[in-house]
Order: structure tokens, then sequence, then C-alpha cells
């Protein structure tokens, strides 16, 4: 690196220098090159000053060195292993270990889904061999702490291997060890609201009754089925059976109706409707190869399903049609999350971005990369070691979390265009904030999850006020209010 050539003495021996490490291949691009001449340039007229002689990596501060790439103004998310990160790290608050034996360092094992509950009250995991680990949020609270300092007691993070008895209490949440049979490959809760009916009204008796507090948690199964378990006592309601390859992820209709859409790498969506005692209302087809995941709008009128081939649809939930394909990933898209407004759409692909569509126009609006200089649409196309594996949108409406493989977890924030923080996470394949925003959960290909702290943004009132609108206005009604340019673009996210 360019930090070798220290010199002392005028500045054009100092540019002789800087030129000869230029012509020897020691900056990475000619920008850097550019950069450091102009730098340098900019140091003439300026008297040189001595200090006393003490080493800071390695070099003592009495002998000047020229200025090196880390010097540069380059984006804060520019990818250099053996330079110090100048981002802040997340603070690390706590872990839920899986117990494990020799045999079980292979595959199997993986944690390919999180999930908090609508209610903030319980967090189920897959830690792999076919178990699901229901526990109560609020137990795993009072182990961790959310001021940056963990318990020094690794049994108190640790979560007992034992399922609870049932010599509790109803009203108290319990913890549940589920056998599910099978790889468990996507996990997602679902609530009840007994105003939202079944959609199948010819049907007038039921099966099954859904209360008001009822709290359901749907596995999706490598061997293509789908089990309904009940929350509150663990036991096994539905099995749907009608897929023919692995169920990789399920999401519920966030208004409470219990209507499940599944994702499979049949290449189909299937929508199921749990309060007509399972049945399935329709197949949605479109994806030409695996798909990997899909996601509700907050109003639970638009689904969006992404897969391989690039693949990023968009479903209108009251007729069962396709509204749009949005065109802008290289690579096999994994993750995809709205926000709580409804007004952006984040998905993560191998392409080693995470995309923020409008999801009413189908544009891009912002790109968080995590390889610079960005990649050729070779390299991102094909096996980059750069792949971004899940991406999750905070309740707050501004940050963002994505787990990629370069061993990091990242927060953005729509409005910054470099990570607000990090946290070195190894082999991590999903994640998801919890209801509050406060705790961001990640799951790795051990069967453990980690936990973070976000880092504390405080809304303004514009951006609150932002969302107010958008949760009930589409970009097409807001483009048609009477108001300045400026504000239509603020509210439809072209400046943020």
């Amino acid at each position: 690196m360019l930090a070798q050539y220290r010199v002392a003495g005028s500045v054009e021996s100092r540019l002789r220098v800087a030129r000869f490490a230029i012509c020897n291949g020691r900056c990475a691009s000619g920008l850097q090159a550019r950069f450091l001449s102009a730098r340098l340039r900019s140091l003439a007229g300026r008297r040189r000053r001595r200090y006393p002689c003490r080493f800071v990596n390695s070099a003592p501060i009495g002998v000047e060195r020229a200025p090196a790439i880390e010097d540069a103004c380059f984006p804060a998310y520019t990818h250099q292993p053996n330079l110090p990160h100048p981002w802040p790290k997340s603070w690390f608050i706590g872990e839920l270990l899986t117990p494990s034996a020799p045999f079980d360092q292979k595959s199997g094992r993986e944690t390919w889904t999180v999930s908090f509950a609508p209610d903030g009250s319980y967090f189920a995991w897959s830690q792999g061999h076919r178990i699901v680990r229901i526990v109560p949020w609020s137990q795993c609270l009072n182990n961790f702490t959310l001021d940056g300092n963990v318990s020094n007691n690794v049994e108190d993070r640790r979560l007992s291997t034992q399922n609870s008895d049932g010599q509790q209490q109803k009203n108290i949440p319990r913890e549940h060890t589920i056998d599910c049979g099978d790889i468990v490959w996507g996990l997602a809760f679902g609530s009840s609201v007994p105003e939202k009916q079944s959609r199948c009204a010819n049907i007038e008796w039921h099966r099954f009754k859904f209360g008001q507090d009822q709290l359901l948690l749907a596995t999706g199964l490598n061997n293509g089925r789908i089990k309904i378990w009940d929350v509150y006592t663990g036991k096994l309601l539905l099995n749907l059976m009608d897929h023919t390859e692995v169920v990789r992820d399920l999401t519920f209709a966030p208004d409470g109706s219990l209507i499940l859409v599944s994702a499979s790498r049949d290449k189909t969506l299937r929508v199921w409707d749990l309060k007509d005692d399972g049945n399935m209302i329709k197949v949605l087809r479109g994806h030409q190869s695996w798909v990997y995941c899909s996601a509700f709008s907050p109003d639970s009128s638009v689904l969006c399903s992404v897969g391989a081939g690039k693949a990023v649809f968009l479903w209108d939930m009251d007729a069962y049609t396709m509204i749009r394909k949005l065109e802008g990933h290289h690579n096999d898209v994994v993750s995809c999350e709205f926000s709580p407004d409804g007004a952006l759409l984040a998905t993560a692909s191998y392409d080693t971005r995470v995309l923020v569509w409008d999801p009413c126009t189908g544009s891009v609006l912002l790109e968080f990369g995590h390889l610079f200089p960005p990649p050729t649409l070779i390299f991102a196309g094909g096996e980059n070691d750069r792949w971004v594996r899940s991406v999750s949108f905070c309740h707050d409406g501004q940050s963002i979390a994505s787990v990629a493989d370069d061993r990091m977890v990242r927060f953005w924030n729509i409005e910054q265009k470099s990570p607000q923080a990090i946290a070195p996470l190894s082999n991590g394949l999903c994640c998801a904030f919890s209801i509050d925003g406060r705790t961001l959960a990640a799951g790795t290909r051990d069967g453990s999850v980690y936990f973070w702290a976000t880092p504390r943004i405080i809304s303004s009132l514009q951006h609150l006020c932002r969302m107010a609108i958008r949760r009930v206005m589409s970009t097409d009604e807001v483009k048609k209010l009477p108001v300045p340019d400026r504000v239509v673009d603020f509210l439809s996210y072209r400046i943020m």
C-alpha cells in the first residue's frame, strides 16, 4: 500500500514518490491516483511541522507519510479486509446456542428462518434436525441487555433443552420444543381477528374456530408439507399437503385473516385459508425456477415473491393476478420485505446488492452495495463470495438490516448510502427485527441465533408524517396532490 512510502521533504519530492507508487501499481484505480496527487498538491505552502517521535500504526509520527487509501473519500462500505472499518459496530446483546454433538457438524443444522410473533410475545427459530424452538420473547430479554453489556453467565444466554411442562398457568408464556418430522425451511407466525371471515362463503361449518387470542405457527418442511401448530399448547392443528418440493418460505397476511402463502421450489406459490380448515384457495404460477421468499404488503393487498433467475414479482391478492415484474437484479433474489407504510420494497440478491423499490411504479429508489467498486455483471451473476442472504425492514420505516456471506451484518438507513453500523456474523443465513425495532435476530448455519441492538434513530416529524400519508395513499395518488413538486418527491421517497 501507499503507506509504506513515507518521506519528509518538499512537496515536489513527495510528488515524485507518489508518482513512482502510482506507476508501480500501488494504487487500485485511477481515481485513487488522482486523489493522491491532488491531496499532495494541496500541501503546497503549508509549513511542515515536526512532532516528538512516537509510533502509531508501526510508523513514527515524526516521519511524514504519504496519504493511504483509507484516507481517500470513498464510500464507507468499501470492502478492504486489511483496513479498519470506519463505521461503528452494533452492540451484541445475546445469543441462543443450540447444543451440538460431534456428528451434528455437517448439514441439517441450519437456521433458515427466525420469526417474531405479531404481538411480540414469542420468538421462534429452526435450530436444525427437524426441531423448532418457540420461546417467550420476555424470557430472552430478561437474559439479554440492550445497553451493550452481555450477561457474563453463558448458561443464562442458553435456553434449556427441556420442553416446558404442563404445570404452568395458561396465561404465562411457555417455551416449546417441536419436532416437525423433517428439515424446517420456513417459519411464520399468524394471529386471528374474528371480524375477518373466511373467503369461502359456502361452508358454514369449520373444524377450527379461531378466537381473537389465537396464535399459530406455520412450518414449511423439506418434504413439501406445511404443518400448523398452536403456539400456546405446542399441539399440531393442521397438516397441509400439496407442494411437491421444499417449502422454502411462509408468510401470513397481516390483516388477521389467517391467509397463508407458501413459496416452494416447485416454482409455485400457494394460498391457503386456515379459517377454512386449511383449504387451498389459489396456485400462483409465473416463476420459471425456485421461489425463495414472499412478503405481504401491510394492507395485505399486494404480495411480493422473489426467486431464482432474477425474479421479483408483484401479485394482486384480491384478484390473484400478477401486477408486474421488477427488473434490476443480476442474480437470484432470495429475500424481500415491505416497509411498514407499504411505500417501499427491499429485495436482497446474490448480486451483492440490496435494492429498495417503489412497488407502485416499479422503479429503483435506493441501492445498497456490499462490494466496492460495484462488480461487473459477469462477477455479480456468479459465485462472488458476497451473496446477500437476507434483508429485513425495521418498524421505524428507516432502518434496513442485511446479512451477507462476507461475515457481516449491516444496518442501513434509507437516508444514507453507507451502513450505520456493522456486526460480525459467520455463516449468517437470515435476519429479522423485533416488533419494537430495538433488536435484530440473525440465524446461522450451526442452528444458533445471535442478537444485536439496533442503532437508535429519532425519526423526524417529516418522516412520521410521510409514513402516515403513505399508509393510505399510493404513489399515483400522491402525484395528484396539489402540493409543490419537491413535496411530492419527498412523499414518494425520491427525496429521503
